[in-house]
């Protein structure tokens, strides 16, 4: 109960943490062994863990460091959600967009450097950059757009773009 009280946590790593701390601790072996799924729904269905709201917590904090969709559904499935949960909980491409120009941005990726690389080392930069880009889970389309561009303001106006035909469906 503690455990539920003090982190957010999904059915699948409460779960997983219970059957490490019975490994752990043990277990008398005059008791039958608790059944801890039976545990983990009990919880569910009380509201201690909801993994749909936890799903969508995850997603949003790791879109706001920048992290992208690859990242966030991995980060998702090893929460143990489900698939149909980390299917909605995945960002459209206007978050991705966003989370995409967050990470240029925190990281001083093209258009965000401020210092201007000669030539030589371009190529070098250009890699490393959409390298880093990959790691953190965003399409290759977006990193390599992103690495290319000469201004903050254009990164700026692609990142939004998507935004306002949001506002305009809405």
């Amino acid at each position: 109960m503690n455990y539920v009280a003090r982190f957010a946590t999904s059915s699948g790593k409460l779960e997983a943490y219970l059957a490490r701390k019975l490994r752990e601790r043990g277990w008398d072996e005059d008791e039958a062994e608790p059944d801890i799924p039976a545990l983990v729904a009990d919880f569910a269905g009380r509201g201690y863990v909801d993994d749909e709201a936890y799903a969508r917590t995850r997603s949003e904090g790791l879109l706001a460091r920048g992290y992208g969709a690859r990242r966030v559904g991995e980060a998702l499935r090893q929460a143990g959600i489900g698939e149909s949960l980390r299917d909605a909980a995945a960002p459209g491409e206007a978050a991705a967009r966003r989370a995409a120009l967050r990470l240029a941005e925190k990281r001083r990726f093209g258009p965000f450097s401020f210092e201007e690389p000669d030539q030589a080392q371009l190529p070098a930069m250009r890699e490393k950059q959409l390298a880093a880009m990959l790691r953190a889970g965003h399409s290759f389309a977006h990193a390599r757009l992103l690495v290319d561009m000469t201004s903050p303001e254009s990164a700026r106006e692609w990142a939004e773009e998507l935004d306002d035909d949001d506002d305009a469906n809405a």
